[in-house]
């Protein structure tokens, strides 16, 4: 018999939401656990920019090792109504009013680049492709907070598998929509525009790299990055591109964004480091977004976010504190 001991980045039993809690959320997710025939499943569910109800996207509950936390999770409205998005707002608090000009019917997204099977592939496409997992995953802003969100996805390795990357591929890039007439922010001189993100092939194809359609139960809000986004919980949360539309396969290391805009302040990796100061604040403690209001007290920055026994071993070798 197997004897499961918690591991030391795992929360207290304290702070675990309670069964009963958990599974009174939202009637326990309309029943995660069970898959639909169908990906999508209308439901009365929050409302949707513009007016409406998102739908429902039904997903099983994960068996990936260490992809669940059993931290409370973010209430809805905190996690849906405090949004880093520049393409829209720098303000936190506007990307929710505003993202309902994004349009997220027709979407495709371009795979292409060192790959033997490039493709043009639509977001109905990418729905069916994989099966869809809910995952409870702690967010890390490099700005000193923290969320904790229950995603629906599947690994993006599925997504990378089925284009079949060549021996050249390295690097992974992502680019997200830029559309002027959609996202006003654009029109700031915040970013050049394109976002773009990239990570180490190893690191898109580690078990826990999510392509999140949804959240919460639901499709994704616009102001969280709909109809498609990434999610790479050991690093900071910038490096989860939102609104995806391109995804190519390169040889040399990308320049992200944030790179390009700041190289003294962030790195390509921008993993998850308590002992890695930003030049301009700690990176050793952050604040829980809505507990005891909108600011919790601090806690104590995990380690990678507290995925290190899942993703450490990715860095063996490495200065971390020189390819931060």
């Amino acid at each position: 018999m197997l004897i499961r001991v918690p591991a030391p980045h795992e929360p207290l039993s304290s702070e675990i939401t309670s069964r009963s809690d958990y599974l009174n959320r939202r009637q326990a997710m309309a029943g995660l656990g069970l898959v639909a025939a169908s990906p999508w499943a209308l439901a009365q569910g929050p409302a949707a920019p513009g007016g409406g109800k998102l739908p429902k996207l039904a997903a099983t509950r994960s068996t990936l090792a260490g992809a669940v936390v059993l931290d409370k999770p973010t209430a809805y409205g905190d996690a849906t109504s405090y949004n880093n998005f520049y393409e829209f707002s720098t303000d936190k608090s506007e990307p929710a009013a505003m993202a309902h000009t994004l349009k997220t019917r027709p979407w495709t997204v371009m795979v292409e680049g060192e790959c033997a099977k490039p493709g043009r592939y639509d977001i109905d496409a990418l729905l069916k492709l994989a099966p869809m997992e809910e995952r409870i995953y702690r967010l890390r802003c490099v700005e000193g907070w923290s969320m904790v969100i229950p995603w629906v996805g599947y690994s993006l390795a599925e997504l990378i598998k089925r284009a079949e990357p060549t021996s050249k591929a390295k690097y992974v890039q992502f680019t997200t929509l830029a559309d002027k007439s959609q996202m006003p922010g654009l029109r700031s001189g915040v970013l050049d525009w394109p976002y773009d993100e990239g990570l180490r092939i190893d690191e898109a194809m580690h078990p826990l790299t999510l392509l999140a359609f949804g959240m919460y139960g639901e499709v994704l809000p616009n102001q969280n990055g709909a109809p498609l986004r990434l999610v790479v919980p050991w690093k900071y949360g910038f490096k989860s591109a939102k609104s995806l539309v391109k995804i190519r396969f390169v040889e040399k290391q990308p320049l992200s964004s944030w790179e390009q805009a700041a190289p003294q302040e962030y790195g390509f990796y921008s993993n998850v480091n308590p002992n890695v100061p930003h030049p301009r604040w700690s990176q050793a403690s952050e604040r829980r977004i809505g507990e005891d209001g909108l600011f919790s007290k601090k806690r104590p920055t995990l380690m990678f976010n507290g995925y290190e026994p899942q993703v450490g071993q990715l860095y063996a070798g490495m200065d971390l504190k020189k390819y931060y």
